[in-house]
């Protein structure tokens, strides 16, 4: 959660829930304090430029500015039908920078998250539903032993568009044997609110990731949470 938000409890029909869909990036992993670390890491030769010295502040601000930015050219490649192209691109590059795979990404997980999924595995199917790649959301949910939690994971390459769009979230409902309705899509970030509420699912929006309070009461997130892991009080 960043400085000055708080949690804000909407409204959540917890009779309708059958089914809990979950992001990665922002839910269950904490990507942005390692992109945060990455870019201090780049800036520390430069701390001299930023106040006491420290470019940590002036990095977190970067990494949270830049991820709207991110949303909307993937989106415009989804759209024009490249992100598969894209992503091969990325993975070529990778490839020809001989970096293994452990190499490529550093993952830390959300506090409190596997054992919110062992909670709730032990009464609704889960689901995850990422925009990111096959590869890394399997390598990620491996490095935690996650993967067992889940009886369906959607990467942006299962299905003709990824979310912001609905498709993502109908095709994770259906492979639990659910309708949209029926299902929580838990992300942290307008991208995911969007995709959950055009499919028809209930949404809930976490502070622990990239998305800000004010967006994502703006999309309408029915209920906002300051961590991935209070859904065990609401469930």
């Amino acid at each position: 959660m960043k400085d000055g938000e708080r949690a804000t409890f909407g409204k959540i029909d917890v009779s309708r829930v059958k089914g809990l869909l979950f992001d990665v990036d922002g839910t269950l992993s904490d990507t942005d304090d390692v992109m945060v670390e990455k870019v201090r890491s780049f800036l520390e030769p430069a701390a001299w430029l930023f106040k006491a010295k420290d470019p940590t502040s002036f990095s977190r601000w970067l990494v949270m500015a830049g991820e709207s930015p991110m949303n909307f050219f993937y989106g415009l490649a989804d759209r024009l039908g490249v992100d598969d192209l894209l992503m091969r691109g990325y993975e070529h590059l990778l490839h020809i920078k001989n970096k293994t795979e452990e190499d490529q990404e550093r993952f830390l997980m959300i506090s409190g998250v596997k054992e919110m999924l062992a909670r709730l595995a032990e009464t609704f199917p889960l689901g995850v539903v990422s925009a990111r790649d096959e590869k890394s959301t399997y390598h990620f949910l491996d490095c935690f032993e996650l993967r067992p939690f889940f009886k369906v994971i959607v990467t942006s390459q299962t299905c003709g568009h990824t979310k912001p769009y609905p498709e993502p979230v109908i095709y994770a409902a259906g492979e639990l044997g659910l309708a949209p309705e029926a299902c929580v899509m838990i992300g942290d970030t307008i991208v995911d609110i969007r995709a959950g509420k055009s499919a028809g699912a209930q949404t809930v929006a976490v502070l622990c990731g990239f998305g800000t309070q004010r967006e994502l009461e703006r999309v309408g997130a029915d209920l906002i949470l300051e961590n991935t892991s209070d859904l065990v009080n609401l469930l």
